[in-house]
């Protein structure tokens, strides 16, 4: 019997058929995205299994079957990459956790149920969800939604349904029909209670036969060897190659995701690039693992190039290979695997199942291409899931297929790989995608080809729910004259990247929002796309406003006084409050940036949060340098954020950036990694990542990774010499200055940098690098005659000179920011330019600024000593400093040249201990191969066999 239909007025429905990992991640997100938007929903989740978030993948009750995914790729929430290792540790406090555990499956189902419960709490209320146990076996369109029959007969009515069956079921056609008859074929060994019988059996043959060498295999290999199981049984794996899953790496290693921009679009070109990919990544990581990881971000872009004719070759040629070095097993798998073959009860062998006939007995007789039989009690089918759907003998997706009034629901992919939609929305035969209808998951293999892992199918989630949502529940729009209306009217404006209103055109918001993802990538080009998108409406205040902005806070080519006088006469004729409001901030910018423009801003992003134009100005990155030199205050401004923003990976990634600097490199580091798993080219999220790298002393792998990046997806960074820069730290800190100086003529010097960044990033390394080496042997033989030199044969620095001349000398006589002002006093005292040096910290103590009066004057009073050999006084200065040098903004880092500079004071001062003392600390927070050696040379007596190994060091 039909469920009564509903008045519309009535909270929304949304059914999923399925409640594995798919359907209940399908629930979570919606629940969230619900309880944001204070949207009452109720979901309905249909599946005859007793337990909600399990299904094949994670229905398993063996704790030997691990995930091959660690830990922290395994979070439901991308905004909170730590949160499965945290509700591991909360389960078992006494037991150790590490993000780079592999966990128990079944494990992994738990918590998504218990994630799903606890967001169901936190809606207080505004959601429902109940499950129905009964099995979904058609589908159909109503007048309101849609209505889903069950195998009983009834059926369950919705505004909108998510079709998530997981993973098909294991396919065995391959198998002979005297095979496939046989008692003793396991066609399923995920079917409940498949492996029981063939662990119970002790009376017939022992030795079992697994077809398929997959990840499959492994877990029914573990199943079939435990103590549950007879002692002399061996259990045979063949498949067609006759190759098993590759292995992890025992650590972590950061994916090296390539630039595929100029790959091509068949199958043979881009075969050629992922071999050089992969060699390159090899030879330089010394590991192909980071190159596939990297690939997995690009896959579903090169998939989508593909014709059906390359897909269908992919899947026939390349598609075995991909998988075992993608799809790989947990390290202690791999260890596990190679025991059982080392004691004879594994053995793998390339080779295909040709005839199996029945033993007198009991078990088979099975006959191998190969020419050999196997003499078995048990063939168990391990060859994973059927590919195509069309063979599944699903009721549900045959509904789908099912033609009816001239059309069906859903058209199948190439090779029936999965589903047609349209970003995850069902596409009829006739092309159209009006039915409240969404998949994800498995029924997209067409489509996307990888779709199958919890990484990718948490992000579909999270992106249906939104959709959902939007249609049968829309927020509030706003017309082009103002009027606010109801979210169905149709007619409406066009809408930013975060969903935010646009009063212009639909092809100048085009133009727009593109410019606006450049900013939010860190990408060059974004002026020159809002400048078209001016030119396709001269009557657009954003576009016209975004250009100022871009020009005075980020320095872009662009007409600021120009761009904000027809921001302001454009938003007098047409704009919401938001655009005024923008309108009037980018004016007090310009006007007082630091005070009166920083206010007005904080102000506007209070009442408009998605506002990314505003919030990228006030938070302090590399592009801007915020509102605030206080670090707790752009904490709180980041963090603030999260309602507004949830899982979009913008502001995950300045999340990661924010948690680098509070010394929380771990979850900095896998927010970065979700961030990018998302947006490849965020270069917010690599900018944090390259500070996790140098904070926890990751120097050789950082500076390949950045080298990767800057080469690859960074080619078209906005802010690539910031990057190299910090390339350029890590070879400091290995003690490579000759990689450093082919690094700064290739990448730093003017006039490929100038400007700001010139000052910022070019200046401050030259300083760095001599105070750090070249002039670190003689200070050390003053204060300590007889210590080795460490620095043997380095030869000076290249002259800082180049560098001032490519800066604005504003920047350096009236600096308008602390951070800036600290730059340009280093880079004066670099040049020795000790007169303009005094004549910046008398500037500075004229400043209205608090933290130029101070901060930043002693620090030119302590650089000025330093020039004049004062080092007492000068490391006095810098030490009492130091504690509030945080106030002058930027990263730890960047201020940390200031702490060099102290070290050099204090060894020339005869303080070698104090100067000791420091090094020892650092070197206890982070390894550092250039600490290391200076900290040796401070001990001679006690170290001297350490000075002696090290490099550059005479013995």
């Amino acid at each position: 019997m039909a469920e009564p239909r509903r008045p519309r007025a009535h909270r929304p429905t949304v059914a999923i058929v399925g409640a594995g990992a798919a359907g209940s991640l399908v629930a979570l997100h919606l629940t969230r995205t619900a309880a944001r938007r204070s949207t009452g929903v109720d979901i309905v989740l249909i599946d005859p299994a007793d337990h909600r978030a399990r299904g094949v993948a994670f229905g398993t009750t063996d704790d030997q079957h691990l995930l091959n995914v660690p830990a922290s790729g395994m979070t439901a929430l991308p905004e909170d990459p730590g949160h499965f290792v945290a509700w591991r540790h909360r389960e078992d406090p006494d037991a150790h956790t590490d993000p780079y555990d592999f966990a128990p499956r079944r494990q992994w189902s738990r918590y998504l149920d218990e994630t799903l419960e606890e967001a169901l709490r936190g809606a207080l209320g505004e959601v429902g969800v109940r499950h129905v146990r009964k099995q979904v076996v058609g589908v159909r369109r109503t007048d309101t939604g849609v209505a889903l029959r069950t195998a009983d007969g009834a059926e369950v009515t919705a505004d909108a349904a998510v079709v998530a069956p997981g993973l098909p079921a294991a396919g065995h056609s391959w198998a002979p029909p005297s095979l496939a008859a046989s008692a003793f074929f396991v066609p399923d060994p995920w079917a409940p209670g498949a492996l029981d019988v063939v662990r119970r059996d002790r009376a017939g043959l022992a030795d079992v036969l697994l077809v398929g060498a997959g990840l499959t295999m492994v877990d029914v290999a573990f199943s079939l060897t435990d103590d549950r199981n007879r002692a002399d049984r061996v259990v045979h794996a063949i498949s067609r190659t006759g190759r098993l899953p590759r292995p992890h790496a025992p650590r972590p290693l950061l994916a090296a995701i390539p630039d595929i921009s100029d790959w091509g679009s068949t199958l043979d070109e881009v075969r050629v690039e992922v071999e050089r990919h992969v060699a390159e990544v090899a030879a330089t990581a010394g590991d192909w693992r980071p190159a596939i990881d990297g690939l997995r971000f690009r896959v579903q872009e090169l998939w989508s190039r593909f014709s059906d004719e390359d897909k269908l070759r992919f899947l026939a040629e390349d598609a075995g290979r991909w998988n075992i070095h993608r799809h790989r097993m947990a390290p202690s798998s791999t260890t596990r695997i190679a025991g059982l073959r080392e004691d004879g009860r594994l053995q793998v062998a390339a080779a295909r199942v040709v005839d199996a006939e029945p033993l007198p007995a009991g078990g088979l007789r099975v006959a191998l291409s190969d020419g050999t039989s196997r003499e078995v009690g048990w063939v168990v089918n391990c060859t994973g899931p059927q590919t195509d759907l069309r063979l599944l003998g699903n009721p549900v997706i045959d509904d789908l297929l099912r033609e009816r009034g001239g059309a069906s629901l859903a058209t199948a992919d190439v090779g029936g790989l999965g589903v047609r939609t349209r970003e995850g929305r069902l596409l009829a035969s006739d092309g159209e995608a009006d039915a409240p209808l969404w998949t994800l998951g498995a029924l997209r293999r067409g489509e996307l080809w990888e779709t199958t892992a919890v990484p990718e199918i948490r992000v579909q989630a999270a992106a249906i729910a939104r959709d959902v949502l939007d249609a049968v529940a829309p927020l509030p729009r706003r017309l082009a004259d103002g009027r606010l209306v109801g979210g169905h009217h149709p007619v409406a404006r066009p809408r930013d990247p975060l969903g935010l209103p646009l009063s212009t055109t639909t092809e100048a918001a085009a133009a727009y929002n593109a410019g606006l993802e450049r900013v939010m990538r860190l990408q060059d080009g974004a002026e020159a796309l809002l400048r078209r998108a001016t030119e396709l409406d001269p009557g657009f205040a954003l576009g016209h406003a975004a250009l100022a902005m871009l020009g005075h806070e980020a320095g872009a080519d662009a007409d600021v006084k120009a761009s904000l006088e027809a921001a302001r006469k454009a938003v007098r004729q047409r704009g919401d409050e938001r655009e005024r409001s923008l309108v009037d901030v980018v004016g007090l910018r310009v006007k007082d940036v630091r005070r009166t423009g920083a206010e007005a801003l904080m102000n506007h992003i209070a009442a408009h949060p998605r506002d990314v134009l505003a919030v990228s100005a006030a938070v302090p990155t590399i592009a801007f340098s915020g509102v605030t030199d206080v670090q707790q205050e752009a904490w709180d401004l980041v963090e603030g954020l999260a309602p507004a923003y949830g899982d979009h990976w913008w502001y995950i990634s300045l999340l990661a950036f924010t948690r680098q600097d509070q010394g929380r490199f771990e979850e900095a580091g896998l927010l970065a990694e979700s961030a990018l798993s998302c947006e490849p080219s965020s270069g917010h999220a690599v900018h944090a990542q390259t500070h996790v790298l140098y904070e926890t002393g990751q120097h050789e792998p950082g500076r390949v990774w950045l080298d990767h990046w800057v080469a690859e997806s960074g080619r078209g960074a906005s802010h690539r010499a910031h990057f190299s820069w910090h390339a350029a730290l890590h070879e400091l800190a290995i003690g490579d200055t000759e990689a450093v100086r082919r690094r700064y003529y290739s990448q730093l010097a003017p006039p490929d940098v100038c400007g700001v960044r010139a000052l910022i990033d070019s200046a401050s390394l030259l300083w760095r690098w001599r105070v750090t080496t070249t002039d670190w042997d003689g200070a050390v033989a003053d204060a300590l005659p007889g210590a080795p030199a460490v620095f043997s044969g380095e030869t000076a620095p290249p002259p800082v000179e180049p560098v001032l001349a490519a800066v604005d000398a504003a920047l350096l006589t009236r600096p308008q920011t602390p951070f800036v002002a600290l730059h340009a006093a280093i880079g004066l005292a670099a040049a020795g330019e000790t007169a303009r040096l005094d004549a910046l910290a008398r500037q500075c103590r004229r400043s209205s600024d608090a933290i130029l009066r101070g901060t930043v004057a002693t620090v030119c009073d302590a650089l000025g000593a330093a020039a004049e050999a004062q080092w007492g006084r000068a490391a006095q200065l810098i030490e009492d400093v130091l504690p509030t040098l945080v106030r002058v903004g930027g990263s730890a880092a960047q201020r940390e040249v200031v702490e060099e500079t102290l070290l050099l004071c204090l060894v020339n001062d005869g303080r070698a201990a104090d100067a000791a003392r420091i090094l020892n600390a650092r070197l206890d927070r982070r390894p550092s191969p250039l600490d290391l050696r200076r900290q040796v040379s401070l001990q001679p007596v006690r170290h001297p066999e350490a000075a002696a190994s090290l490099p550059g060091v005479p013995s």
